[in-house]
This record gives C-alpha cells, sequence and structure tokens, in this order.
C-alpha cells in the first residue's frame, strides 16, 4: 500500500471503474490548434465547493481546485495532490493528518496555507447546503491546522475518509475569497488545479486556461480548453455531429452509443467501468403518497427493468437490483431475490394487504437531461398498465431547480442517477440512505446508520461485507430507494485529439489535462 494510505484499504475491494470496453484507433487527418471543445449534458450548478454534490460541477472543480489526495486513472487507493502525504495516527481510525506540500498557490498568486485546508472544511459543515456535499463528511467532527499540518478529527473510525478527501468535496479554496459561513457568489474561481477558470458562463460555456504555477499530483496541462454545456443529449449529438465539439462525454443518447463500432469515421470511444447507476427515491414524509412502505414495495414488484433498459436505452444500459453495483465489493442482488420477475398481483397484494385504495397517485420529479423524459414515460406506462398507480410526470429543465424540488419535498418521488465519489460499497449506501442523506427525502433508520457505522470501522474492507449485505437486504425491504440500471462510461473522441482515453474512468475526476492535439 502507498504511505498515504496507512494499510486502510485491503484486497477485498475491487474496483470496476477503470476496465476498457473498446479504444478505437483511426488515422488522422491532421494536426488541430487552438482550444480543445469537449462537450457534455453535465452542467455545473455551483462553482462553490460547498454548494455542489453532482457530477458536472465536481468534474470542473478537478480542473481548478485542489484536494489533499487524488485519485490516478485507473488506481484503487488515494495519492498525495496538494497534501505530500497523509496517513491515520494510531490504530482507531479515528485521527487522519496531512502534510501540506510545500509552494502550493492558488491562481492568484497567494500562498495555500494549512488555514485554507481547515477553512474549506469548516465551512462545507457550517453553510451545510442542501445541494452541497456535507453528507459525505458526516464523520468528521473537527478541524486542526498547524504550521503545514493539518489534522482531521473523526466521531466514529472510517476508513474511507481518505477517499472522502480525494473528491471534489474536499476541493480547497482561497480563504480570504471564500465566505466562512455563505456560498460564494458570481463566476470566478480561486483554486490551485491544473488549470485557471479564464470565462465562465452559466450553463452554457467554462473556458480554460493552464495554470502555470500548478503543483500537485497531475501532469501540467498541455493546452486551453473549452466545456460546452448542453441542455440534454440530442443536442450533445447534434453539436458533435457538427464538429462544434472535439471530444463528447456524458450523456450522448442510447441510440448512438448502441451503434459505436470500429468502423466509424473519425471516431475515438471508450466505454470504462460500469458502476453508474440509476435509481427511484420516494418521498418518505408524512402526507406523500409514498410515505407507506406498501407502496415503495408495490412499485419494485411491478418495475421490469429489462424491458425499460432494451427500450429506453437499447441495451446500454444492465438491471441492477441493489444499491451497491456490480462491479463493486460486497455487491448483492436483494430485489432480485425478493422481487424475481415483474408481478403485479404480488404489488396488488401488497397494497391490499396495507389497506390503500387504489389507484395510488404518484408525482414523479424528472430532471429532463439525456433520456430521462422517455424512461419516465416507460415508467408510467409499466405502473399504470398494472391498474395500481397514476403517475404524474413532472418534468424540471434546470439541474439546480430539480435538486431545489426534491429537497423541498415537492414529489412523490424523482429519478436520480448517482456517480461514485470513490470506489467502495459504502458510497453507493451511505449517503444515499444515511443520516443526512444527500437524496433529502425523509429516510432514516437507526438500524441502517448503526450498520453504515460498523461498516467504516473495518480498515480491512472484506471484514466489512457481511454488514453491507445486510444493508442492502434493509433496504431491498424500505425501499426508501428503487435501484433500476447500472452503466458504463462512454467516452468520444476526434481522431486528431489524443489522451481522451485518460478522461474518465468512473472516479469522478474528469481530466482534461490529458487532452492534445496529435
Amino acid at each position: 500500500m502507498r504511505s498515504v494510505r496507512s494499510k486502510i484499504i485491503a484486497a477485498g475491494l475491487v474496483l470496476g471503474l477503470a476496465g476498457v470496453g473498446a479504444w478505437q484507433l483511426l488515422p488522422g487527418e491532421g494536426n488541430g490548434s487552438g482550444a480543445i471543445r469537449v462537450g457534455t449534458s453535465d452542467v455545473v450548478s455551483s462553482l462553490d465547493p460547498a454548494g455542489a454534490y453532482d457530477a458536472g460541477s465536481w468534474a470542473l472543480f478537478s480542473n481548478v481546485y485542489q484536494s489533499l489526495l487524488t485519485i490516478k486513472p485507473g488506481a484503487d487507493t488515494p495519492a498525495p495532490d496538494a497534501a505530500s502525504s497523509c496517513n491515520f495516527v494510531g490504530q482507531k481510525l479515528t485521527t487522519y493528518q496531512c502534510e501540506l506540500r510545500p509552494e502550493v498557490k492558488f491562481s492568484n498568486g497567494r500562498a495555500m496555507t494549512a488555514q485554507d485546508v481547515k477553512h474549506s472544511f469548516d465551512r462545507i459543515k457550517e453553510i451545510n447546503s442542501e445541494q452541497g456535499p456535507a453528507p459525505l463528511f458526516n464523520t468528521l467532527e473537527s478541524v486542526k491546522a498547524e504550521d503545514r499540518t493539518v489534522t482531521f478529527n473523526l466521531s466514529t473510525p472510517d476508513a474511507t475518509f481518505p477517499f472522502k478527501i480525494a473528491t471534489g468535496a474536499a476541493s480547497i479554496v482561497d480563504q480570504e475569497k471564500y465566505p466562512a459561513k455563505a456560498l460564494r457568489e458570481g463566476g470566478k474561481v480561486d483554486g490551485s488545479g491544473p488549470y485557471t477558470l479564464a470565462a465562465y458562463k452559466a450553463g452554457a460555456s467554462v473556458e480554460l486556461k493552464p495554470n502555470t504555477s500548478y503543483k500537485g499530483q497531475a501532469k501540467p496541462a498541455n493546452g486551453p480548453v473549452t466545456v460546452k454545456y448542453f441542455k440534454d443529449s440530442a443536442q450533445l449529438d447534434r453539436a458533435w455531429k457538427d464538429r462544434d465539439v472535439e471530444v463528447a462525454h456524458r450523456e450522448m443518447p442510447p441510440e448512438v452509443l448502441a451503434a459505436l463500432n470500429p468502423g466509424l469515421k473519425d471516431t475515438r470511444y471508450q466505454a470504462s467501468g460500469g458502476t453508474e447507476t440509476r435509481s427511484m427515491v420516494f418521498n418518505v414524509r408524512p402526507g406523500s403518497t409514498t410515505a407507506a412502505p406498501a407502496v415503495r414495495q408495490a412499485v419494485a414488484a411491478a418495475l421490469d427493468r429489462s424491458r425499460l433498459a432494451s427500450e429506453v436505452y437499447k441495451g446500454t444500459v444492465t438491471p441492477l437490483y441493489s444499491l451497491v453495483p456490480a462491479g463493486i465489493a460486497s455487491h448483492g442482488t436483494p430485489f432480485f431475490d425478493t422481487y424475481p420477475t415483474p408481478n403485479g398481483a404480488t404489488a396488488k397484494k401488497l397494497l391490499k394487504d396495507a389497506g390503500i385504495t387504489t389507484p395510488v397517485a404518484v408525482t414523479l420529479g424528472v430532471n429532463t437531461r439525456g433520456a430521462n423524459l422517455p424512461e419516465a414515460e416507460e415508467l408510467k406506462q409499466q405502473l399504470e398498465a398494472t391498474g395500481l398507480f397514476q403517475l404524474t410526470i413532472k418534468p424540471v429543465e434546470q439541474w439546480s431547480d430539480f435538486q431545489k424540488a426534491y429537497a423541498a419535498g415537492e414529489f412523490d418521488a424523482y429519478t436520480i442517477g448517482w456517480i461514485a465519489d470513490f470506489p467502495d460499497a459504502d458510497n453507493f449506501i451511505a449517503p444515499l440512505v444515511g443520516a443526512d442523506s444527500s437524496m433529502n427525502n425523509g429516510f432514516s433508520d437507526k438500524n441502517v446508520d448503526a450498520l453504515i457505522s460498523r461498516t467504516q470501522s473495518h480498515s480491512d474492507r472484506s471484514e466489512a461485507a457481511a454488514d453491507f449485505r445486510e444493508l442492502q437486504t434493509l433496504v431491498a425491504q424500505q425501499v426508501p430507494m428503487l435501484p433500476i440500471w447500472q452503466k458504463k462510461d462512454y467516452v468520444m473522441s476526434r481522431e486528431a485529439v489524443t489522451g481522451a482515453q485518460y478522461l474518465s474512468d468512473g472516479t469522478g475526476v474528469w481530466r482534461l489535462w490529458e487532452l492534445d492535439w496529435l
């Protein structure tokens, strides 16, 4: 194990994120020049790390901010980035200490200090944004800064903590620019990553320039990059076909991904990992029609995942029967074990035994990115075909508006995707159904929380397997969330661009600095 790990992740951790499905090399047509244009439909919800817990924001954070640790391509353990070293102190897994790398500067020229690190973590907890990453740090009790040493004191043992501080949630900000008790407003960034933010148009584009003073794990950026944000997958596909972007990542239409093959002209593609998941989240607050467990269980009994995967996603996704996906250690199939085939009769009995009048009216919130609307229509068709449900789809175009709406309990249920912050079963359970869940659906369970704490106490992750299986079973019984599918991570690029195979491996790190012209 690397020195930064202090023996915390053993062979029981399976990293299924780095496998490459296909990388097609075709003859080049000449070198490019200027900024490489990258297209995506994962928009940025906030430029402030204390206010964002989504893929689009964290992808940008990977490039303009630094964390103490990071994940290198294909690795299953964190490596130093803004830190020169990190280790657990003692055997209890409740004290974690990092030494700050010398000569790290923010893009404004100011030297980074340990106090900046402490400030960055303290404000996440203080602000506690409903759209922010505070749930990821529920074991963090306090942070101490002395000279160049940062000490994290944890309330309970947490073997996964080094992974957590290798994520976008742990991005280090300049304490002189980011308020202690409020999110920073405006379109500016003061970070220390491989790039500086040259220009930002919310929901439209980001212009990045290499940060010549960057000191960290990544190699120096090769050149400028422009990220273009598109409203949906159809617009991204159109931009690709019109050659308005050289790289496309998240999310092309399913039919485009299904048609990828070695014979395509001027197209390289990579299909890596397979642990991006999607679930239906139920509002369990009093007053919601899905507050009754029998309603949620009936939906689970009626759902036909295979039909949804083939009809909507053209076989580019795989049915998922647990919050922990295949490819991650401790994966199970409790939903398949309980509901092996879609069965309207089983759903009907569940509702009848609970004394629930049918059809049950359910409002389903949907963010309109990607294939989410066709997916919602398929869910509506399936559930209404049983005669037990009446679904009303409520589409929301802006991601930030969607986040606020589900946090406020405006839907009985909503669909959402999940990309791992780090490759451990904990990250597919604790932030989703644990205390102060980022799903904001009102669910809490003492048994679930106790089991989560117990899994985090094992430095040898294989020893947590039995508890993870029990957790997955509890979720299948109570159904606060209903897993639907998992999929691979696709990147497409033109043959004039190199390095796109390193752009993403499903760990949440977006390595734009690897891109270059041939």
